[in-house]
């Protein structure tokens, strides 16, 4: 028995003879019809929506390889893309009209520039807000040729920024005030290193206006001149969050001033700064105050500390970097302890404290999770061990810079029964023989032990950066680096199911 010959489709009758040279020549030269094509196309009856909605979950390099498969993937994924980070250098201001005319739905933009690089001027910002109205989050990084009437153009085509942060620009109090003025819905504004203002108040004050009601949080960065923003602060009645780093000049009478009425700031940090015990008191003056931030204030000591916890009961993270001065120690750490029930994160550096401390700590803030203890000369086996007795409900500890040896490290082994993870750093008294034996102990601890040998002298004290809890990742804007993760397949033809469900379950509740 022969085997027949496969048809590929052809009706049996007319089966061509594939040997013939006169088919062989029009099949390698004549190009299929274009409908033939889009048989192959395994998407063309996705919707456009559903489409754009897969690539919404793609990392920024996939979308870059996608758009390159075909003209519809190319205007899809132009018109979908909402964030976008571009390098504002002045080179690139003739291409902002094509740039933008591809990607014409963005509402959160980043426009840096290298430090030894002209950037885009005003010109092109103007281009940039007539092009994307719809813009609600900017960034502006070392875009020194924008000035006040740049920023002008931008407060009036843009008048739904609800987030604006720059650094290392160079427009003045005017290109403020204009952004302030015409974006009533700004809730977030970050400042840092605006030279324009660092001439004092000659030129005028950052005051409130329409965005005082809409404000709610206030960052203030390496500014020479940062109390130009304090009508700003003041006139901001619905303020959450005020953070002042590394700014010059006096700011204990600005914190009167701000706390003199009633606010509703909830979370303050103060990073090496000129303020005293007297700006400390104003702090206490805000009752709603769940996260307090201090950082290296030579001038700051107990008294200060003490009448915050005294005054401010509804504590969450506390952060202090004593910067080993000696000022804040047991007695303001006991006041902490005894009134804020509800700390679930406490970080001290630098801060010379005892077990009878820690143990007021331990028997008041049950709910503590999160404990950083660094750049302290006063913790050693003892301290440490009663954080490991008394400290149920920690979760995460770390220990940097201190007198700990392997004594205090093995009291983990069956203290802290919620731990989760424990990082050791610069600690020379314990060994990767105690944290080994600890790992065996309790197979489910994260333990991480930094065993470099260090110079007695290079030892400092840990700043605020050193430490960082471990939070749940936030989700950023899609990064262009070729590095960043790619979905395996079964997620991506997951996503393209999710998309048909969500397009789907839209279009039956429009036929309703």
């Amino acid at each position: 028995m022969g085997q027949a010959p496969s048809t590929h489709g052809y009706p049996p009758d007319s089966v061509p003879d594939l040997s013939h040279p006169h088919h062989i020549h029009l099949c390698t030269s004549v190009a299929a019809p274009e409908a033939d094509w889009q048989l192959l196309d395994h998407t063309a009856e996705i919707p456009d929506e559903c489409l754009a909605l897969v690539f919404q979950s793609l990392s920024s390099g996939d979308r870059n390889s996608c758009s390159l498969v075909s003209r519809r993937w190319l205007a899809v994924e132009g018109q979908s893309r909402h964030r976008l980070t571009l390098n504002a250098a002045a080179q690139v201001a003739p291409q902002l009209s094509s740039i933008f005319t591809r990607f014409d739905s963005v509402t959160k933009l980043a426009l840096r520039c290298d430090r030894k690089s002209v950037s885009i001027d005003d010109d092109a910002l103007t281009l940039i807000s007539l092009r994307c109205p719809n813009l609600t989050r900017l960034k502006l990084r070392s875009c020194r040729e924008i000035s006040d009437a740049g920023m002008l153009a931008l407060a009036t085509n843009c008048k739904l920024l609800r987030k604006f942060s720059c650094g290392s620009c160079m427009f003045g109090a005017k290109g403020m005030n204009a952004l302030l003025d015409n974006c009533s819905s700004l809730e977030e504004l970050s400042v840092k290193r605006l030279r324009g203002i660092d001439d004092g108040f000659a030129e005028e004050p950052i005051g409130s206006g329409a965005e005082a009601a809409a404000l709610k949080s206030i960052t203030l960065k390496e500014l020479y001149n940062g109390q130009c923003f304090g009508p700003l602060i003041v006139g901001s009645k619905n303020l959450k969050t005020l953070k002042i780093l590394r700014c010059l000049g006096d700011w204990d009478r600005m914190l009167e001033s701000i706390t003199s009425r009633k606010n509703c700031l909830s979370e303050i940090h103060l990073e090496r700064l000129q303020v005293s015990d007297f700006g400390l008191f104003a702090v206490s003056k805000c009752p709603n105050l769940e996260v307090f931030h201090l950082v290296k204030a030579p001038d700051c000591s107990n008294d200060g500390i003490l009448s915050i916890a005294e005054n401010c009961r509804v504590l969450r993270k506390v952060h202090i970097d004593g910067w080993r001065t000696n000022r804040i120690g047991d007695e303001g750490l006991i006041g902490i302890a005894k009134n804020s029930v509800n700390l679930v994160e406490l970080v001290l550096i630098g801060v010379n404290l005892s077990s009878v401390s820690l143990m007021a700590m331990a028997l008041n803030c049950q709910k503590l999770e999160r404990l950083a203890l660094c750049g302290s000369e006063n913790i050693g086996d003892a301290e440490i061990t009663c954080v490991a007795d008394k400290c149920v409900a920690l979760k995460k500890l770390c220990i940097k810079g201190c007198r700990v040896t392997d004594t205090g490290i093995e009291a983990f082994a069956f203290g802290c029964p919620n731990l989760v993870k424990i990082k050791v750093k610069k600690c020379r008294g314990v060994t990767s023989e105690a944290v080994d034996w600890l790992r065996a102990r309790r197979v489910t601890l994260s333990v991480s032990l930094d065993a470099d040998e260090m110079e007695p002298e290079v030892l400092e004290a840990a700043t605020a950066t050193d430490y960082a809890p471990d939070f749940p990742p936030i989700a950023n804007a899609p990064s262009t680096s070729n590095a960043a993760r790619r979905l395996p397949n079964k997620s991506r033809f997951s996503l393209l199911a999710c998309a048909f469900r969500r397009v789907s379950n839209a279009n039956a509740t429009s036929n309703l």
